[in-house]
């Protein structure tokens, strides 16, 4: 059985800092391929930062060069930090797991966390 609990949201001032965590049980950590995705009310769960058990990073436009996904492997733990945050970086942030997909839709991970809620007041 394979678990996600993310922390580390909160509220913040526009052009802050958070950092995400998000800590996964499991002995196989190592080898999964793990997404941060977030969802605002009314829309779409979306993709904003994916790392391949390689080391590859990507992310989509939105975030590029504002967001930072990284892993321990020794804590089982992923982190996204975030800088330079904006009102419409408001959501529910979640991590995301799986040992075979490494793309940016959400249908192809197998593995959730509970998501932690980002508010970015202006």
């Amino acid at each position: 059985q394979v678990q996600l609990v993310e922390s580390g949201g909160g509220l913040v001032q526009a052009g802050g800092s958070l950092r995400l965590s998000c800590a996964v049980s499991g002995r196989t950590f190592r080898l999964f391929h793990m997404g941060w995705f977030r969802q605002a009310p009314g829309k779409e769960r979306e993709f904003v930062a994916g790392l391949r058990w390689s080391g590859t990073t990507y992310y989509p436009d939105s975030v590029k060069g504002r967001f930072t996904i990284s892993r321990d492997n020794a804590k089982n733990t992923v982190y996204l930090q975030m800088n330079s945050l904006k009102p419409e970086d408001t959501a529910v942030y979640y991590c995301a797991a799986d040992s075979n997909y490494s793309g940016t839709s959400k249908e192809g991970y197998h593995y959730w966390g509970q998501g932690t809620q980002v508010t970015v007041s202006s």
